[in-house]
């Protein structure tokens, strides 16, 4: 059984090496803001004990630091990312060896029609490349959050509620038998009738407002300690 495990590891391994270089090979689709981000973040210097956030314009979009009030504390969201946005510059966040790194991405992925399962897979992909990259950071993978169609934007990504759910109960499934840890952020922020984003934490049915900030930071700290 053992062995079974450690050759599974092998071929996923393999399959991810092979999709980070066919990514290398197609840097140009993503986008300027992207590489504008991506370029500063090699040029920051590194730290010990790095806690990273890293994913799309929802993580890109808060105050870490101050939100956590903690210095070690490092956003590396970039607005419009996706999966392989992540897996493309992922060396830059295992460099420094962090302690930690907070994942949510995914739902922009759902709104450029890619299927649950392969965003399934690929969040898999950076989780264990961060494992073999950096063997000593602990990985949490964060739930996608509900989003809310109400106000009728972003229709690609908040039509996506059941896709939504699938994602985050594979993630959650994969998580218990890995080392990458489950944060379960969808429940804290949905209604409780229609598994939407609850008013009173977005105004744009995707994105945050300082409220859904406060409530994400809240989430969060005690796996910061």
């Amino acid at each position: 059984m053992k062995n079974n495990k450690i050759l599974v590891v092998m071929v996923l391994m393999l399959i991810s090496q092979w999709c980070i270089v066919d990514l290398h090979a197609q840097s140009d689709r993503f986008s300027t803001y992207y590489h504008q981000r991506k370029s500063l973040f090699e040029e920051l210097p590194n730290t010990k004990n790095e806690i990273i956030f890293l994913g799309n314009s929802i993580t890109d979009g808060g105050e870490w630091i101050e939100l956590l009030n903690n210095k070690k504390v490092r956003n590396r969201g970039i607005s419009g990312d996706v999966t392989d946005g992540v897996l493309y510059r992922l060396d830059e966040v295992t460099e420094s060896k962090p302690k930690k790194v907070f994942l949510l991405i995914g739902v922009n992925d759902l709104a450029r029609g890619t299927s649950s399962d392969t965003i399934v897979s690929k969040i898999k992909q950076i989780a264990l490349q961060i494992g073999v990259k950096s063997p000593n950071t602990q990985v949490y993978i964060q739930s996608i959050l509900p989003v809310n169609p109400v106000f009728k934007k972003f229709s690609g990504h908040c039509s996506k509620t059941e896709e939504i759910i699938s994602i985050n109960k594979g993630l959650k499934i994969w998580c218990q038998g890995h080392s990458s840890h489950y944060i379960d952020l969808f429940s804290h922020f949905k209604n409780e009738d229609d598994n939407l984003m609850q008013i009173k934490y977005t105004n744009d049915g995707l994105h945050l407002t300082g409220a859904g900030y406060f409530l994400w930071a809240d989430i969060i700290k005690p796996y910061i300690k």
